[in-house]
């Protein structure tokens, strides 16, 4: 593998019909590491065309994906996923529990519920097909800190901020709002148990931003590493946290 260096920009280069010569001198690196990162690419047909909207640790992640991750886990089927998914009433969940079934039977590995999701994810961005997830009846709530604040008046005339945690129900634009008096964590939780009380359940995933009460950091290898009490909280009432891509969100399911 080659060192941690921009990728992206190269294959950007690489597309635009650069030479290999001419990106070497313009991003200082060596014609070996040029070559790595084409032959990274092309095994895993990876063209600029479906990378140019991903950050860079994205792509470095998909061009080089630790072993670690990949060598584990019994490897799962997106195509038959995928497939499945046009039928009526089979979501995400049903298939990771199939999937789990045929592991114990098979005595594999099966991976958890959130990675199995996050895995579905990176297919349909790479495939460049239809997301049969996309608005389902009650799979999804998106989750957030609202931009703008409000404030409200003591009796003694004094003037306290408010924050708003908004959650909505994409397919219906269903919403719960809640004011708070600030966005610690445990707020956050607390608001997260009373939005299951108001929906009247807790739905497949909950897809949200990338702020520090919910996740950590995006190591350099790309993956996403969840806040632990907001782990514990979604393996309590077994739901998968999706954060959403920078930019992007609408790629989450």
């Amino acid at each position: 593998m080659p060192k941690r260096i921009s990728v992206k920009p190269i294959l950007e280069l690489r597309a635009a019909g650069i030479s290999m010569r001419k990106i070497e001198a313009l991003m200082h690196v060596s014609r070996h590491t040029i070559s790595a990162i084409y032959k990274a690419a092309d095994s895993h047909t990876i063209s600029w065309d479906n990378v140019k909207d991903f950050d860079e640790d994205k792509i470095y992640e998909m061009l080089f994906p630790p072993i670690s991750k990949t060598s584990i886990f019994e490897e799962v089927d997106y195509d038959y996923v995928h497939s499945e998914l046009k039928k009526t009433g089979v979501n995400l969940k049903l298939l990771w529990n199939e999937y789990r079934n045929q592991c114990i039977s098979k005595e594999t590995i099966p991976c958890g519920y959130t990675k199995f999701c996050k895995g579905y994810s990176n297919y349909v961005q790479l495939s460049n097909v239809t997301n049969h997830l996309t608005h389902k009846p009650g799979s999804t709530i998106e989750v957030d800190w609202s931009g703008p604040t409000m404030s409200i008046l003591t009796e003694d005339g004094e003037k306290i901020k408010v924050y708003l945690f908004v959650a909505t129900m994409p397919y219906s634009q269903y919403s719960f709002v809640k004011p708070c008096l600030d966005m610690k964590q445990d707020t956050w939780l607390k608001c997260h148990i009373d939005m299951f009380d108001f929906f009247g359940g807790v739905p497949i995933k909950i897809v949200c931003d990338n702020l520090k009460t919910g996740v950590i950091k995006h190591p350099k290898d790309g993956e996403i590493i969840l806040n632990e009490s907001y782990e514990s909280l979604a393996q309590h009432y077994m739901v998968a946290i999706m954060p959403a891509q920078v930019r992007k969100p609408k790629h989450y399911l």
